[in-house]
């Protein structure tokens, strides 16, 4: 194992979890915010990927698709908002709907082709694989980093707004939300399609960064986008109590998530097992807190009995 190779692939890793970082926050604001386990990432995750490129393919202006693609995924946020609000469908069943209807969607919008790929030489794309390694402003790290800090300022101004209030308090308490005459409906919604037009955001920006779009792109995106959550919340619960903090905290938990995968690959793992591999490292996040709180009780019961 030469330790030069994995140094050479670590600005790709920190690029790649960067664009995964946005997904992130996208994820966040679904499975923290508003407390719902929202499985429409899968699909959306390729929809704003295949919109943008579908569109810079046929003309149109890279910044112009980009909205399209956030507009997109916001589409799909409002379809999984309306199964679970209007119908009543499970906040998880009205994900899993959403999602396999984006996979035939998605391919519509391709052309029925599986992927589609765009060229850094003839397309002005924002961010390329190509300038991973360059000591300049092309850099996809530079460019990203931008992209986060004005999107996390964004939703930093937009959660202290009274509307973003209504939307956190849906999520902290939906009963005493209606009480105080919040549309938690519409609360629901709307946090929804915020969520994954940030995730289609990703999603182009990540067909852009890898040159192509393809219609499995987002599959197992939603076990990456809570890797990234849970990462954070174990690491920096404690050091990041600020809502843009928090979101700071998400984007490095993908980077971080990233990281550790590129090691792992460095030594040698099957590419094929990269899927186990992800819910092994979700998993292990997630029983952290709970081994924690399990030998503090422990350690408690012990000192209790000790005194009597």
């Amino acid at each position: 194992m030469n330790f030069t190779s994995l140094l050479n692939a670590m600005p790709g890793a920190v690029a790649q979890g960067l664009i995964w970082g946005i997904m992130a926050i996208g994820v966040y604001i679904t499975y923290k915010v508003l407390d719902l386990a929202d499985l429409t990432v899968d699909g959306s995750m390729a929809t704003g990927g295949a919109v943008c490129v579908m569109l810079m393919l046929n003309g149109v202006n890279v910044w112009l698709a980009l909205l399209c693609a956030v507009i997109a995924g916001m589409l799909a946020g409002l379809l999984t908002g309306v199964f679970h609000t209007a119908m009543g469908i499970p906040p998880i069943l009205a994900g899993i709907l959403t999602q396999l209807s984006l996979y035939s969607i998605n391919l519509a919008i391709m052309g029925f082709k599986a992927n589609q790929g765009i060229s850094v030489t003839k397309y002005p794309l924002i961010v390329s694989q190509r300038s991973v390694r360059q000591l300049a402003w092309g850099n996809p790290i530079y460019t990203t980093l931008i992209v986060l800090a004005l999107l996390i300022a964004v939703l930093y101004w937009f959660f202290g707004t009274e509307l973003g209030s209504s939307l956190r308090a849906t999520g902290a308490n939906e009963a005493m939300s209606r009480a105080q005459g919040i549309n938690t409906r519409i609360a629901k919604i709307l946090g929804l399609m915020i969520s994954n037009g940030i995730v289609a955001l990703s999603s182009a920006m990540l067909a852009h960064y890898q040159g192509f779009v393809d219609v499995n792109m987002g599959r197992g995106a939603i076990v990456i986008g809570l890797a990234a959550v849970i990462i954070s919340e174990v690491l920096f619960s404690r050091l990041f109590r600020n809502f843009a903090l928090k979101l700071i905290g998400v984007a490095i938990g993908a980077v971080i998530y990233y990281i550790v995968i590129q090691v792992v690959l460095w030594l040698g793992l099957d590419t094929n097992l990269l899927k186990l591999l992800s819910a092994v490292v979700v998993a292990v996040f997630l029983a952290i807190p709970y081994w924690k709180a399990n030998l503090a009780a422990n350690r408690g019961g012990k000192g209790g009995r000790a005194n009597a």
